[in-house]
């Protein structure tokens, strides 16, 4: 008999997050911070909402890391949360370490076009960029993996939140198709780097 090194696992084509718990607990958390955030900018005398992004202003960019923290009222932070809950839970599918790092290219993608192209005078806030950006990834996700599943799952969402799509188009004052659009846009780099990487995997296999 002879023995030959392993080797590595070619990715799974999953639609449902591996560690369920885990990823109820993470996605859960997360929900809560941002009702708890809400809260603080009910009660408090401080405008939480002015650590948003800023349009082209060096004191603007920080509002990138908090902005998808913030939201401009119940109403909007309520209008979130559905989508925000569902696709970040689908989202990680492959684990918690690429949802973070997925998560990541999208706050950042979309984050920096908001700060680059947004109405001067305005400051964004809210996690629809997120939801956005979750949305594209997995979409165009079944386009990188060719995977049945991944695709089914990207025609069931694009029968359910398809009309959100539109929201990528200017023409609702005080909606930032602009957070919208670059969140999209990063849900797809995202997606195009994952596959990059599973690629990788599978030739060094």
């Amino acid at each position: 008999m002879s023995t030959l090194p392993a080797q590595p696992s070619k990715p799974t084509a999953r639609v449902l997050p591996p560690n369920l718990t885990q990823a109820a607990i993470v996605v859960g958390g997360f929900t809560a911070l941002l009702y708890v955030l809400e809260v603080l900018d009910s009660v408090l005398p401080a405008d939480l909402d002015q650590f948003g992004i800023v349009p082209r202003e060096a004191s603007g960019l920080d509002g990138i890391l908090w902005s998808p923290l913030l939201h401009s009222g119940w109403g909007h932070l309520f209008a979130n949360t559905l989508p925000l809950v569902v696709l970040a839970f689908l989202a990680m599918a492959n684990g918690l370490a690429q949802w973070v790092a997925v998560t990541a290219t999208i706050w950042a993608v979309s984050g920096l076009g908001v700060w680059l192209t947004a109405d001067s005078g305005t400051v964004t806030v809210g996690a629809s960029g997120l939801c956005f950006g979750w949305l594209l990834y997995l979409l165009v996700r079944g386009l990188f993996t060719r995977s049945f599943l991944h695709i089914a799952l990207a025609v069931v969402l694009l029968g359910y939140w398809g009309t959100m799509l539109f929201g990528v188009l200017p023409g609702n004052p005080g909606i930032s198709w602009q957070g919208h659009l670059f969140g999209a846009l990063g849900g797809i780099l995202a997606a195009w780097l994952v596959s990059m990487g599973n690629r990788s995997v599978a030739k060094s296999g």
